[in-house]
């Protein structure tokens, strides 16, 4: 039994590399422009498989750039440590002096903005031979393993989203405070499904995580944690998940729509060095009715689902002050 996936690809050949998601990627060159017939063939495996793999790519910072800027614009994260001469792109130099931040949470990227990012391109350059994995979970898989009175109970609920993590990187005092109150204005909490439609597929996954959603709209503080507790636990299931060991020279691009994932801090002190780029999404939507508040009461509850820092090079870029969702 072969584990390449029988797709009529010209360009590409996919391998299956997890249960219900994932595939590894040969044959795309990379370097430099490519046509669009490879593109097309990306994308759609892309879609269908949520996270993609390449190996053994000979390309510069420039081709991972052009490559993302094929699936739309890419976006400038207000947090994370940014090139100075291109903030479009994401530098992680994680070592010694300078541990990793923030990315050792189950999440989907930025769910704090409006639009957040379509997907996320990573690349390693410079990683330790042991430790510093990333998982990821598809939670379209999460979505379809519900029992059908979860997916009834969450249908048309949503959650609000807000940049929690970052606001540690404030300082406490005047003048941090007002810098927090000013990306507090330029990013406001925002709401979005519990259960998202993909715009592409049309395939629905639960797209709630514990770094960045914090509320269940229409529920008290305890039942919206009780709810959102089950929901998050859905990402750490086996089943559900695939565990990605990085090696130089290897890519991923995964599906912010429908992925989470969780970046393994095990490798630390040791250096992990990567880039990345992440392109601009819609606004997530559901195909499920919106719930009016009032009507959660009359709702049965389903039973639980199974059962002075220095901050890695994150900080708020003044610089960017303009609105960039």
């Amino acid at each position: 039994m072969t584990d390449v996936l029988d797709k009529d690809f010209e360009k590409i050949t996919l391998k299956k590399i997890g249960a219900y998601f994932g595939a590894e990627v040969s044959g795309a060159d990379l370097s430099g422009e490519f046509d669009d017939v490879t593109f097309s063939e990306i994308h759609q495996a892309f879609v269908e498989n949520e996270v993609l793999v390449f190996r053994d790519l000979i390309i510069s910072t420039d081709d991972q750039i052009r490559f993302g800027q094929m699936f739309g614009e890419l976006t400038v994260h207000p947090f994370s440590p940014n090139s100075d001469k291109i903030p479009e792109l994401i530098i992680f130099d994680n070592k010694e002096d300078n541990p990793p931040f923030g990315t050792d949470v189950w999440h989907s990227d930025e769910t704090f903005r409006q639009c957040p990012p379509l997907g996320t391109c990573l690349r390693a350059l410079d990683v330790p031979e042991v430790g510093g994995d990333t998982v990821f979970a598809s939670m379209t898989a999460a979505y379809q393993g519900l029992s059908d009175r979860m997916k009834n109970f969450i249908s048309g609920l949503e959650a609000i989203h807000d940049f929690k993590p970052f606001k540690q990187l404030f300082d406490d005092d005047d003048e941090g405070r007002r810098e927090l109150q000013r990306f507090e204005l330029m990013y406001p909490p925002v709401t979005h499904p519990i259960v998202r439609t993909h715009p592409v597929t049309g395939n629905k996954s639960i797209y709630v995580n514990p770094q960045f959603t914090i509320r269940v709209i229409g529920m008290n503080e305890i039942e919206s944690r009780s709810l959102l507790t089950d929901l998050f636990d859905l990402a750490k299931i086996p089943e559900y998940q695939y565990r990605h060991h990085w090696y130089n020279k290897t890519m991923v691009l995964w599906d912010n729509r429908s992925v989470q994932h969780y970046a393994v801090h095990d490798y630390w002190p040791k250096r992990r060095q990567m880039e990345r780029v992440t392109m601009e999404g819609d606004r997530p939507f559901s195909s499920e009715e919106n719930v009016i508040p009032d009507a959660l009461k009359s709702r049965k509850s389903p039973q639980p689902i199974g059962a002075n820092v220095n901050h890695g090079g994150h900080s708020p870029k003044r610089q960017f002050v303009r609105d960039l969702d």
